[in-house]
């Protein structure tokens, strides 16, 4: 049998395809049973194989097995390094080929070098991005400064919602399902139908591109009439307005349809070109090739155990509501508006998944490894490379302060300054005690005094942890929330 070269479901673009050896695809349904999978994710995962397929034509082979291994076994394989511990160990346990790792702006080989003589203390994503901004020569002058005077623009990127249903701005760029989409769509009515696999969330239209071609569409519709107001309202929350200036493009990154440096250099032309303004290029691109290479290389680096530290000592279950995606379980308008977001588009936006679900799962003790499996499965772009640091690490601080050094962990007023849930909940974001208290705003405090001495001496902590011992309902805060049945 010819080498072939095999690409997994995030290696789907052309920077995956050296055009030199014919192209094996792999679809095993085995890969949507390994947890509670989103409906639209396993679509959007399923119609992009079988795209690639189609334009790879006579050079692709598409191969449907029960697993991964059953596919590949006896074959003379060529593999870009895949994107998670078990495909690697997959393709050299079968004596792979294997090429070094594609998809992101730096390269493995370059974080190692940047990462050496660093403690974990010292992983700074801060310190990461102005690296790769200096050596990648973005947004610097030519006398190696930081176009416009500052690395981050991030405290211009702040504002709260303005007071409308929805931004002024076009629909977002949209695919046209096909024949594929189709297919795929029949395929998973009768897998459902049939019980060998049960999806979580609605199917629904597919929204994310799924081809190449299709990610640069939605990639020049973002820059054109989106990134201009990606930096003000780029934490604001509007609960009509699911999109706001997102660019929806993680998806397709992950799938490795579309490179992330032309997604930074199309940013990067408009500012340029006077067509959308620094605070918002400086803003999407931070988030490129700062947050998103600086996820990779720590999923790397911080080892395959990493998802099972627990710091704080979380153990709660996810509860049912979330696995089920059913947002009439839930009271909290904040909750249920995010939860029913994603049940119908398999997609929320970071905040509301840091402010919101992550937020609320750190004050309510939830197990990082088990809330980090329920955001694999439930977004469209997550992978098992990804939400590791963002969840166990950014949103959970599970790992103890290695990717942030304080707990991201906030009260109600927060949620009332950057999102418009708080009109019309039942909660108020200012009560703490009784029928009406927000279960953030109570959450918080009880949560601060659960760890009061683990955060005592984080400097960052030392405001929230003063304001405890100005609190007169305190323990009535704590009981109420140890029994807290409804939020």
């Amino acid at each position: 049998m010819a080498r072939q070269r095999i690409l997994f479901g995030e290696q789907l673009g052309p920077l995956f395809d050296d055009e030199e050896e014919p192209i094996l695809l792999v679809e095993s349904v085995a890969a949507f049973r390994k947890r509670p999978t989103h409906r639209q994710k396993a679509h959007l995962y399923l119609s992009a194989i079988r795209h690639r397929a189609a334009e790879l034509g006579d050079r692709a082979e598409l191969v449907r097995a029960a697993t991964f291994r059953e596919a590949l076994a006896g074959r003379d394989l060529v593999a870009v390094d895949p994107t998670s511990y078990g495909a690697r160990r997959l393709v050299r346990s079968l004596g792979a080929e294997v090429l070094p790792s594609r998809g992101f702006v730096t390269s493995e080989a370059d974080f190692a070098g940047w990462v050496r003589d660093k403690d974990e203390h010292g992983l700074v994503m801060d310190g990461f991005y102005r690296w790769v901004r200096q050596r990648e020569g973005i947004l610097m002058t030519r006398a190696g400064k930081p176009v416009g005077g500052r690395f981050s623009y991030d405290a211009d990127n702040r504002q709260p919602p303005p007071k409308r249903d929805r931004l002024d701005l076009p629909e977002p760029w949209w695919p046209e399902e096909d024949e594929i989409d189709a297919g795929v769509r029949a395929d998973l009515d009768r897998w459902e139908r049939e019980g060998v696999v049960r999806f979580t969330g609605e199917d629904g239209p597919r929204r994310f591109a799924a081809t190449a071609d299709e990610a640069r569409a939605a990639l020049d519709h973002f820059v054109r009439h989106r990134l201009p107001t990606f930096g003000p309202y780029e934490d604001a929350t509007l609960s009509a307005d699911w999109t706001m200036s997102h660019s929806l493009l993680s998806a397709p990154m992950n799938l490795g349809l579309i490179d992330p440096r032309e997604v930074v250099g199309a940013a990067l032309d408009a500012f340029a070109d006077g067509k959308a303004p620094l605070n918002s290029v400086e803003g999407f691109v931070r988030q490129i090739i700062g947050w998103r290479d600086w996820m990779w290389h720590l999923y790397w680096h911080l080892g395959e155990r990493y998802v099972h530290r627990n710091a704080l000592q979380a153990r709660k279950r996810v509860p049912d509501s979330f696995w089920e995606l059913d947002p009439g379980a839930i009271e909290a308008n904040c909750l249920s508006s995010v939860i029913g977001d994603v049940r119908e588009h398999a997609w929320a936006h970071h905040i509301q998944r840091l402010m919101m679900l992550g937020n609320f799962a750190l004050e309510r003790g939830w197990s990082p490894a088990e809330t980090s499996e329920w955001f694999i499965g439930a977004f469209v772009d997550g992978t098992p490379w990804v939400m590791p640091t963002n969840v166990v690490g950014m949103s959970l601080h599970a790992d103890g302060g290695v990717v942030a050094t304080k707990p991201y962990a906030a009260g109600g007023a927060y949620i009332n300054r950057m999102t418009d849930y708080c009109g019309g909940c039942r909660f108020d974001p200012k009560v703490r005690v009784g029928e009406n208290a927000c279960p953030f705003t109570a959450g918080y405090w009880a949560f601060l005094e659960r760890h009061r001495d683990r955060f005592r001496g984080n400097p960052r902590m030392n405001q929230p942890l003063a304001g405890l011992d100005r609190l007169a309902d305190l323990d009535a805060v704590v009981e109420q929330e140890r029994h807290r049945t409804h939020w």
